[in-house]
């Protein structure tokens, strides 16, 4: 074990905490409360780790999206930050054991389910291999998930809640609760997983560092192969994280083994004391012999046994495991010097795209092969690329049998794909002999007689054997040096590796693996004149037995059959009858666990639909991901594509597959171009007998995806121009439902990931005469799901078919969880079986006379989609054919036999996808079946992303950024601060040059490291002081007004009742303004919502505020305050209610205390101006669609008095009180007076909305031209019978205009309220 164990520590406030502690250095996880809320990164961007380059303390921010159910603990998602300190400088006071009292040997990295986190740490190990001296091997036994940012598990049992008899409901039947990670730990403590400290076990030791005897180490986290480590999901984050750390620091963090690195598969060494002798001298040499067998089970396409089959669109293929067979023998006691040998051999499933249904009965397991050849041959290229890259020349060995019906369809098939492969006939890279060789060896039939004939595998494999060699290397001395250690040499390398299958890659292939391992031992102590005694054959053997049970165990449940065999190299009759219950066994789990075992699988790995990965996450990645989604142009490219879609119910015809069926595959719009994707559904293929319903024959399927083909390359090469051929992706068959996928020839290499899935409906779901057959792949970045479907039958049961929409929308499941909707472009064909309403005259008489209209009113989807029972969201264009059932054969009369059923449209297409656009809606004169063929052509946009650049420009992007904001911060924080937020540890940029950069709680732009802001502006001279008069109204108005003028000693208040004296600049010949009404004096009340500040006027008066110091000033712009106004003397009148003079609008947009135009300039009369008509503006509801609100209440400091609510009345009112009113706070702030300004001399207004009497106020910003106008011409009409007339509504412009033009007529589209005469 470890000589340093790793502590796990707890702390709980003020922030939840884990500190993973070596003896030197601390790796600190702390949940995080303010990073809770930031929204998940877009699913473009690169998740990068944030460095600070400071050597004492590297921290990184991690966020983990919500869960795909939503579920939080918490506010917000969980969230973490990463931190690798010394652990001198973390201070561990408040830390407290956590966990079990076993001792951590590492971390398997971080998982987020169901919105929480959880870290994984390794609490049990043991020893099992010593590979070479210094390289051990430990197999993990027992793990532990905790929670980061909850502290709901950690006061739980680990024992019971993780153990497999733990009882799940208490006394009362209730359900108790379960860990979430209860299945990720009983898989991961299965003792399938390994791990090393000392060495890369991902690699073998051909490809890593053959010098075990350097002092420096060769543990290289940078190298490991992601094809086999299988926690990489978990992991990746803190590889992230560790990647941007400075190199100082991330040699310590590697020293710490904290990182641990898992792959799944057999790992086990066998000692034997002096097990190689040479042959002459008949003498052992001195040391022991160590004997280790490495293998090493792929995670590309990882799964059980019949849930992960053949192969994917990248070449990986299902079970495959690179086993590697090590000898050390060393030649000294202290075993440190020695020999080393190794030799490489994979195994993996048939490289083709093929599939196998579980089934109780050995005949119910039929194998299904999904791809036509030409669809196939890429990813088979690639994947024999792959292995010829890696490991050289390939000998194929396959094993399936010649006499069962599916392996020889299988081999037949494999031995067309070799025969097209471009790498057949070429030499290897060193010239000397073929790169790909085919050996078929029947091993049933071969091993008959018994598996000692399996043997005879030697003959056929012998060259291939000789040329491939094997990997040597040996320790010398070091030159002139005779005081220092030996080095390794690399002696010889291996050149080739063979390639062995059978159906499953288990039991038989085990056995003739074992025997090619011993083939390559004899060659390496042949060459070197030496021997093995018969105590390491023995050992030899049981290695790759335990070795065959292991890796069946995780790939069917069981141990491997034939080990008996392979221990003793004899067969017995136990070794049959443990067959025979291992047999059994297999089918159990296959059945009823394997289901389980694969989801645990996909969680592991992070392939699960709607899990989200534990992203790295920092302050500067909102920035990388905002800048990676405005330059996605960089790395992102679109194309549209065509999809021609067709539907056809045959029922159970074939007398047209001979017939022309281009009217319905090739149209006349396919013939301008060529669709890349042709989509046919079939229903009612074959007859729907139960014979048919139990054991559907493909024969009948095969022979219409023939004739397909054979159409659409026949149209394809006379219609269109490129003449690109077709091939067909992949069928599938549901009993009477058929789809096929066919695509262009040109874009096959650009589809991935195809995959398919049945749903049956009929009978409640047990038989397969009613259901639908689904593939879906991706093209490019672009997912899209194609689904044929065969709904209930009959006129009225309509809702047993929105059932069964409903049921296959919810119960037809992709690998990895993936449903329909998981998809960009949906698109839905068949027979659905939807009627119309309607009887069988009425609906032919409306057919006859052309009213479609008139049917489709009655088209029972049509109104279940309406009403929202079937197809949500989904969108069908118009429908301009005739209905599609029910035909004589070979007529184009309707149903003229006894039942004469309804016509109805029950062939259609729907589509679903905001990136899909529909060209055309017809059928096709096709009358051998008693259904009309439906086709639809598609466009759709498929987005493409280069990883590469994406990745590239996502890095530099970081740098830069990061640089950036270092140089601005003068010092960096801790991030275990508890007082820090994560915006805290970044800069922001200006949002326009000259401007300082945003602020946040921790940092001011307007301080300086705590000293107060000074304001730089001084005034000219001693005698100067601001301009008020240049305080108030729009500051961004152009003014002729100074920002300072000289002081002058204000003028005494005149006594009330006299007239004042002129102010500065007024003529004393200048006539005297006639008398005015005397209004109430105005009060200011102020009322502050989220949006809005309202005021109000009445009768209360405020003192003075103290004089402005203009020393405490910042300068203020183009700000002006209004001088002083002549108050007038004529005796004050009360105004009509504000009831009559203002219309009741919505005040939810407008803000009056922040005006948007210069005061209101008033004289004594105003001239009405007419009505306009009202216009709608985009700012202000409108009365005519929002009901008034509630009557306002009258303050009680109100009451009695009457509240002013027009401009011209508000003027008035001004006009008649003294200075000390003008010269209020109300009047300062808001200005309710400007001189003219500038060289247009024009008279400025601003509204002022008052609230009061029966309805809201009016808040909106007037005309400014044609309320000076207005003001200039006239003033008030004469009073009627001593009350003044209303006025009318005040009316909006038709075109309001631009609100920032000053020039304009009518800012805002309002005309000004002026009254009646």
């Amino acid at each position: 074990m470890s000589s340093n164990p790793i502590r796990i520590l707890l702390k709980s406030h003020p922030h939840r905490s884990i500190a993973l502690c070596a003896p030197n250095h601390v790796l600190t996880f702390r949940h995080n409360p303010a990073a809770s809320h930031h929204a998940p990164a877009p699913s473009f961007a690169a998740n990068l780790p944030y460095n600070n380059n400071n050597s004492g303390s590297n921290s990184s921010l991690n966020v983990s999206a919500s869960g795909a159910n939503g579920n939080h603990h918490g506010s917000g998602t969980a969230a973490c930050m990463v931190d690798f300190s010394e652990r001198s400088e973390v201070d561990l006071s408040d830390y407290h054991p956590m966990g079990s009292a076993l001792p951590c040997r590492g971390t398997l990295g971080l998982i987020s389910l169901n919105g929480d986190v959880f870290l994984c740490v390794v609490t049990g190990a043991s020893l099992v291999a010593t590979v070479r001296p210094g390289e051990t091997v430990y197999r993990i036994h027992a793990v532990e998930f905790h929670c980061l940012n909850s502290s709901e598990y950690d006061n739980m049992s680990l024992d019971d809640i993780y153990s497999q008899d733990f009882d799940y409901s208490n006394k009362h039947g209730d359900a108790v609760f379960e860990h979430p990670c209860a299945a990720l730990r009983k898989m991961l403590s299965e003792g399938t997983f390994y791990y090393s400290t000392d060495f890369d076990l991902t690699n073998r030791l051909q490809n890593r560092s053959v010098d075990h005897t350097s002092t420096s180490t060769h543990f290289s986290i940078d190298t490991f192969n992601e094809s086999f480590l299988w926690n990489m999901a978990l992991i990746k984050p803190l590889l992230q994280f560790r990647s941007r750390l400075p190199t100082l620091t991330r040699t310590a963090l590697d020293s710490t083994r904290i990182l641990t690195s898992a792959i799944r598969g057999y790992v086990e060494t066998t000692t034997v004391n002096r097990g190689i002798v040479a042959i002459n001298a008949q003498q052992r040499f001195a040391g022991k012999t160590h004997i280790t067998i490495i293998s090493r089970l792929s995670c590309r396409r990882a799964g059980t046994r019949f849930n992960s089959r053949g192969m994917d669109d990248d070449g990986h293929v299902a079970n495959f495991v690179e086993t590697e067979t090590v000898i050390w023998d060393s030649r000294a006691e202290n075993n440190v010097r020695g020999v080393g040998f190794s030799y490489t051999q994979v195994r993996g499933s048939v490289p083709l795209f093929w599939e196998q249904q579980a089934g109780l009965l050995p005949g119910q397991q039929k194998v299904t092969i999904t791809r036509s050849p030409e669809a196939t041959q890429p990813s088979f290229d690639r994947h024999i690329e792959g292995i010829s890259v890696k490991y050289g020349a390939i000998h194929i060995v396959n094993l399936l049998s010649a006499l069962k019906p599916a392996e020889a369809e299988l081999t037949r098939m494999f031995d067309v794909m070799i025969r097209h492969s471009p790498y057949l006939g070429q030499n290897d890279k060193n010239g000397t002999g073929e790169l790909i060789k085919a050996t078929k060896f029947d091993f049933h039939e071969e091993t008959r007689a018994g598996y000692e004939a399996a043997a005879q595998i030697r003959r056929y494999i012998e060259d291939s054997a000789d040329s491939f060699a094997y990997f040597l290397t040996e320790d010398v001395d070091h030159d002139n040096d005779e005081g220092t250690a030996p080095h390794s040499t690399v002696i010889l390398q291996q050149e080739g590796v063979f390639r062995t299958n059978c159906l499953d890659c288990l039991d038989r292939t085990n056995l003739i693996q074992q025997i090619i391992s011993q083939m390559a031992i004899e060659r390496f102590l042949r060459h070197r004149n030496e021997k093995a005694i018969t105590e390491l054959w023995s050992r030899h053997s049981i290695l790759w037995a335990d070795n065959g049970d292991a890796l069946s165990r995780i790939y069917a449940g069981t141990g491997a059959l034939k080990s008996s065999f392979t221990r003793s190299g004899k067969s017995s009759l136990g070794g049959v009858l443990a067959d025979f219950r291992k047999s059994a066994t297999r089918m159990y789990i296959n059945n009823f666990a394997d289901k389980g075992r694969q989801n645990t699988i996909d969680m592991l790995l992070g392939r699960l639909v709607g899990q989200d990965p534990v992203l790295l996450y920092d302050p500067i990645n909102d920035y990388v991901n905002n800048e990676l989604s405005r330059r996605s142009d960089q790395f992102m490219t679109t194309k549209v594509i065509s999809i021609h879609v067709g539907t056809m119910n045959l029922n159970g015809r074939t007398d047209g597959i001979d017939q022309d069926l281009t009217s319905w595959l090739f149209p006349p719009p396919c013939s301008h171009y060529q669709p890349e994707l042709i989509v046919v559904g079939f229903q009612e293929i074959v007859e729907l007998s139960p014979q048919q319903i139990m054991s559907t024959d493909p024969e009948r399927r095969q022979l219409w995806e023939s004739a397909v083909l054979d159409n659409l390359n026949r149209a394809s090469k006379t219609t269109t121009k490129g003449k690109k051929e077709y091939i067909l992706l992949r069928g599938g068959q549901l009993v009477g439902a058929a789809l096929g996928i066919y695509v262009r020839s040109d874009i096959i290499s650009q589809i991935k990931n195809v995959e398919g899935s049945l749903k049956k409906t009929g009978m409640s779901g047990l038989s397969g005469n009613k259901g639908a057959v689904a593939i879906r792949f991706d093209y490019g970045n672009t997912r899209i799901c194609l689904v044929t479907a065969h709904l209930a039958a009959g006129f009225a049961n309509y809702d047993e078919r929105n059932r069964d929409y409903r049921t296959i929308a919810n119960g037809l499941r992709f690998q990895r969880g993936r449903s329909i909707d998981d998809h960009d472009v949906v698109i839905w064909l068949g027979d659905f079986n939807y009627r119309i309403g309607l009887n069988n005259e009425e609906t032919k008489r409306l057919i006859n006379s052309g009213d479609l209209g008139k049917l489709y009113e009655n088209d029972q989807l049509n109104l279940q989609m309406v009403a929202g029972l079937t197809f949500p969201y989904y969108s069908e264009a118009r429908l301009t054919f005739l209905p599609t059932y029910r035909f004589d054969i070979n007529s184009d009369d309707y149903d003229t036999s006894d039942k004469m059923r309804i016509p109805a449209w029950c062939d259609r297409i729907l589509r679903k996808g905001s990136n899909v656009r529909q060209l055309t809606y017809n059928s096709a004169p096709l009358k051998f079946s008693d259904h009309r063929p439906v086709y639809a052509t598609f466009e759709a946009t498929i987005q493409f992303i280069n990883e590469e650049v994406k990745e590239k420009l996502s890095q530099q992007i970081y740098a830069s950024r990061r640089d950036s904001t270092l140089n601005k911060n003068s010092s960096t924080p801790n991030l275990l601060d508890e007082d820090e937020s994560e915006e805290d540890l970044i800069g922001y940029d200006p949002i326009a040059p000259g401007l300082p950069p945003a602020s946040t709680d921790m940092r001011k732009w307007w301080l300086d490291h705590g000293v107060p802001a000074k304001s730089t502006a001084r005034p000219p001279g001693d005698n100067y002081e601001l301009n008020t008069a240049k305080m108030t109204g729009n500051p961004f108005a152009v003014t002729s007004e100074k920002d300072w003028v000289k002081k002058e000693a204000p003028a005494p208040p005149p006594a009330r009742g006299t007239t004042p004296k002129l102010q500065s600049g007024q003529n004393s010949a200048s006539p005297t303004p006639p008398p005015q009404e005397i209004f109430p004096p105005p009060v200011l009340r102020r009322t502050t919502t989220s949006s809005t500040v309202s005021s109000t006027r009445g009768p209360a008066l405020r003192k003075l505020p103290p004089p402005y110091d203009p020393t405490a000033l910042p300068p203020l712009g183009n700000q002006t305050f209004p001088p002083p106004v002549i108050p007038s003397t004529k005796p004050r009148e009360v105004l009509p209610s504000p009831s009559v003079l203002h219309p009741t609008r919505s005040t939810t947009t407008t803000s009056v205390a922040t005006p948007t135009t210069p005061p209101f300039m008033a004289t004594s009369r105003v001239q009405p101006v007419p009505p306009q008509p009202l216009s709608r503006s985009p700012s202000i509801s409108s009365t005519s669609t929002r009901a008034p609100p509630p009557k306002p209440k009258k303050p009680s400091s109100l009451a009695g008095s009457t509240i002013e609510t027009s401009p011209q009345s508000f003027k008035s009112a001004r006009d008649t009180v003294d200075d000390e009113t003008v010269m209020t706070v109300a009047a300062r702030i808001r200005g309710m007076e400007v001189g003219e300004g500038g060289s247009s001399g024009m008279k400025r207004t601003v509204s002022n909305p008052v609230g009061g009497g029966a309805g809201p106020s009016i808040v909106g910003v007037r005309s400014v031209s044609a309320a000076s106008r207005s003001i200039r011409n006239g003033g008030f009409s004469e009073e009627v019978g001593g009350k003044a007339p209303p006025p009318p509504l005040p009316q909006r412009r038709h075109n309001p205009g631009n609100l920032m033009d000053e020039a304009a007529e009518g800012v805002s589209g309002w005309m000004p309220l002026t009254p009646g005469k």
